[in-house]
């Protein structure tokens, strides 16, 4: 197998032309420029090296796949993971899966719940998380990413925002009575 990091053109030569100075001399010269298309070309198979990519080539990806929701403002990690699950959204919009991974990428946390899990109205879900930014601040974009995934005949009817606080000295007690009661007359 042939390193193209490592490939210099004097290799190549056959013995009879690797003695002739000027040709040597030749094959040396066009080292430096095979190096640096060496280096383009690695950069090439994007796919091998998506936790590799920059801001700008998160972005273009981003266009080239239809990545709907996206935005250039995302932190890089975000980016990245929107790129390398384009084609899973796609295949899976439409579906609450869909939704809940899109969410778990942006927003760490949620579940979508149908409907019928809830007793709602038909056609209605509802969203999950326990993420504290899905509140005011980034309920637009919140709604929008989960827009960009849904069913068109599904609408988003609540967020729930959900918070778990730790509780120290708590303490939870019951009691039960059994008993029965007996009337003579």
């Amino acid at each position: 197998m042939i390193d193209l990091k490592s490939l210099s053109i004097l290799d190549m030569l056959p013995d009879n032309l690797k003695r002739d100075p000027n040709i040597a001399a030749a094959a040396k010269a066009l080292d430096s420029s095979l190096q640096g298309l060496s280096e383009q070309i690695m950069k090439l198979p994007r796919f091998q090296r998506l936790d590799q990519l920059n801001d700008d080539e998160a972005d273009e990806l981003a266009w080239q796949f239809h990545v709907d929701f996206y935005d250039p403002d995302l932190p890089i990690e975000q980016k990245r993971e929107l790129v390398k699950n384009a084609f899973l959204f796609h295949r899976r919009k439409g579906t609450p899966a869909a939704v809940e991974e899109l969410i778990e990428i942006l927003f760490g946390t949620g579940q979508v719940e149908e409907w019928f899990e809830y007793g709602g109205e038909p056609g209605y879900f509802r969203v999950r998380t326990t993420d504290q930014s899905a509140t005011n601040e980034r309920a637009q974009e919140f709604i929008r990413a989960v827009d960009s995934v849904r069913r068109l005949s599904a609408h988003l009817e609540s967020v729930i925002l959900e918070e778990t606080i730790q509780a120290n000295d708590l303490y939870f007690g019951g009691t039960l009575h059994i008993g029965e009661f007996i009337t003579i007359g």
